[in-house]
């Protein structure tokens, strides 16, 4: 296991923004890199204590399905390799599989979530109105049940520190036009379909997940950020999954899950992780990382 990265630190590159897990340095016109680190955020609020393997996790497993999607959608990934970018030995092994060359591209104001099973805030939408996102669903829907489709629920992107907020498809037609609204649907719905088959041939269900897009110069529709990670999406086991109850998870449930326990009020400061949520939660996301690309990290 890697020292954990909490905060990259690179002098070669002026850093453009520190997220709440991804620090971005700005290379040239075209480019940037894209440093994930161990942070790990929860109810949008940032945790004082890192996840190792967390970021080259996530690294490892977006890089993946930006390969295995490509024939969908193209990617945000660059051909310049980080030795390039970071020719300095040091400054490159602080950051070495965590970060990622990337093209500088016109990001869109709408997060593109598709859900296959009914949970989180979807299955607290659904308990008060029956529906999600304006989409109704049959009455008597168990938590963690499947749906007979899986539906496209976009949120508005929030600053740090704030909530996303659920939307409806009309809302994201203001904001797109609708010929991008519709085509960011589809393709979401696409790549929802073929990363959740591949994965469930691999012992996982992909209840949902987020994927956010940006526009190239030639207004072509791009995949961007992260894919398919146990960030952005809820990766359950599929030999323990029973609907009516909160699946185990691959993802950051496990932590969330500690954090509702607490006497918190999801406001910063977070409280203090303990050794073994934090060695558990490490485990999780390995795993899934080695279920989903059959790679084992060093």
């Amino acid at each position: 296991m890697a020292a954990p990265l909490y905060e990259s630190s690179l002098t070669s590159l002026n850093l453009i923004n520190r997220g709440k897990v991804r620090d971005i340095y700005d290379i040239d016109d075209q480019h940037m890199l894209i440093v994930t680190t161990d942070r790990l955020s929860a109810f949008d609020v940032i945790m004082s204590t890192p996840i190792p393997d967390k970021g080259r996790v996530l690294t490892t497993v977006s890089n993946f399905w930006f390969d295995y999607l490509s024939d969908i959608v193209p990617n945000h990934l660059a051909s310049r390799t980080l030795e390039d970018v970071l020719p300095d030995a040091a400054e490159r092994a602080s950051v070495e599989g965590q970060a990622t060359v990337v093209r500088k591209l016109r990001p869109l104001p709408v997060e593109a979530i598709v859900r296959g099973y009914i949970i989180g805030s979807g299955w607290k939408d659904y308990q008060a109105t029956g529906s999600i996102c304006g989409i109704r669903l049959p009455p008597g829907l168990r938590l963690a049940d499947k749906l007979e489709q899986a539906i496209y629920t976009p949120s508005t992107k929030a600053d740090i520190g704030d909530h996303d907020e659920n939307v409806d498809f009309e809302t994201t037609v203001k904001l797109l036009g609708r010929e991008r609204a519709e085509q960011v649907r589809d393709v979401s719905l696409k790549l929802y379909a073929k990363a959740r088959d591949y994965a469930a041939e691999r012992g996982i269900i992909i209840a949902d997940t987020k994927f956010e897009f940006g526009l190239d110069d030639n207004d072509q529709l791009v995949l961007i950020d992260e894919a398919l990670t146990p960030d952005s999406s809820r990766f359950w086991p599929a030999e323990s999954y029973a609907p009516g109850t909160s699946p185990e998870s691959y993802d950051k449930q496990y932590i969330r899950d500690w954090l509702e326990a607490q006497d918190w009020d999801k406001t910063p400061p977070a409280p203090t992780i303990p050794d073994e949520i934090i060695a558990r939660t490490t485990e999780k996301y390995r795993e899934a990382c080695r279920k989903l690309t059959g790679q084992e990290l060093d």
